[in-house]
């Protein structure tokens, strides 16, 4: 028989209840007041391991931002995906919009042609304007801060005179490019000189710090840093048992203990255990018994999902590098370890390291120290063949 199952894991859902966010939403929501107003506003960036619900925040944030009658826009950076084209894509979008009222098409050419130069420059490929080779060349550019600069000076003014504030919301923000962060940061810079209300709101894992830092020395004073992590007690209880009451189910306080103390708060992890547990049970209350019965089916659809996704995109050498800082024990775990338990120098693993950062997997913490971006993930490596197979080939 069907049963409705109140808890949802997944990339990106929104939970029945979102538990642990109500400060950042409550801050937010004063921000795009301020947007609204025409106050310029900082940019925001949410940074935390996967699993924590960034992008569930964003999309709720989103949703707040859109009450408001602001403009918004949701990109997903990844790593094969062109960043311009999706930027030059919602900001002709938020022309469209602008150009529905009489009184403000008038705005709308100057940003149309910083936009035409933007695509026609920089992303080949998009058939979106139809111009004649002397056209092309009249767009054409080599710079591309200039050109991204010139879109958002020139959509922010639009926004201010049409009193229609824009806010683009981008997740995996890490994935962007060198080249393409840079002149993201320029532009909301000079966006920010000049007062127009246009700002982002950002997600992505810890790294994304030094990578705006490495960029810009000012990007410090452009964004507001916001990081999300696991939910204390109190949020997790909240988070396991507010989703049932509809349903007259409850929780023992064992029950509700356990589940904290398998998950360590993450929100994924508490609704995918959730899940199974509510899948599992007849009663209507839920005890430790319940919970220590499913723990088995938890452990399995993580390693076959949420885990195995992550290590299958690992080459040899990446997984070898990760073998190795599992077996330095505790995490974080410094790189001249790692190394050593590779039996290598630490210049001979530095291009592995670096890939594995780009890859998402693994993030720099302290000075020369490194952690996986994905919780209980060197417990998960614990649980593999592979990794014990290697262990018993590299002694110590």
């Amino acid at each position: 028989m069907f049963k409705v199952n109140p808890y949802r894991p997944g990339a990106g859902l929104m939970p029945a209840y979102l538990a642990g966010r109500d400060e950042d939403i409550r801050e937010m929501e004063q921000v795009f007041d301020a947007l609204a107003m025409d106050v310029p506003t900082s940019s925001v960036i949410f940074s935390g391991l996967r699993g924590v619900g960034k992008t569930v925040l964003i999309n709720k944030l989103q949703k707040i931002a859109e009450e408001k009658n602001i403009f918004c826009r949701h990109i997903e950076v990844e790593e094969r995906n062109d960043f311009i084209s999706q930027i030059a894509t919602c900001s002709q979008a938020f022309l469209r919009k602008v150009s529905t009222k009489e009184k403000f098409k008038n705005l709308i050419q100057k940003p149309l042609d910083a936009i035409k130069a933007l695509v026609i420059s920089f992303d080949p490929n998009d058939n979106t304007f139809s111009l004649s080779m002397q056209e092309r060349e009249l767009y054409q550019s080599t710079n591309l801060t200039q050109s991204l600069m010139e879109v958002f000076t020139t959509i922010g003014e639009t926004a201010y005179k049409s009193h229609t504030p824009i806010c683009f919301f981008i997740d995996e923000i890490q994935y962007m490019k060198s080249k393409e962060l840079g002149p993201l940061i320029a532009a909301l810079h000079r966006t920010n000189q000049l007062g127009y209300p246009i700002m982002v709101v950002g997600a992505g894992l810890p790294k994304i710090y030094k990578m705006l830092s490495d960029e810009k020395s000012y990007s410090e004073r452009l964004f507001l840093y916001k990081e999300i992590g696991s939910l204390t007690e109190g949020q997790s209880q909240k988070a396991i048992e507010i989703p049932v009451q509809k349903f007259g189910v409850t929780y023992t306080k064992e029950a509700i203990k356990r589940i904290i103390s398998l998950t360590k708060g993450y929100p994924f992890f508490i609704q995918q255990f959730c899940q199974i547990v509510y899948k599992n049970i007849t009663a209507k209350e839920i005890g430790l018994t319940d919970v220590e019965h499913s723990i088995d089916e938890f452990f399995r659809t993580l390693d076959v999902g949420f885990f195995k996704v992550r290590y299958e995109r690992c080459a040899n050498s990446d997984k070898k590098f990760v073998f190795a800082m599992v077996k330095c024990g505790e995490l974080p775990c410094t790189i001249s370890n790692i190394a050593k338990n590779l039996h290598k120098d630490v210049s001979a693993i530095s291009t592995t390291r670096a890939q594995l950062i780009g890859k998402g997997i693994i993030y720099p913490i302290r000075y020369k120290e490194l952690d996986f971006t994905v919780p209980e993930f060197d417990e998960y490596i614990r649980r593999l063949d592979e990794y014990h197979s290697w262990c018993e080939e590299n002694p110590e």
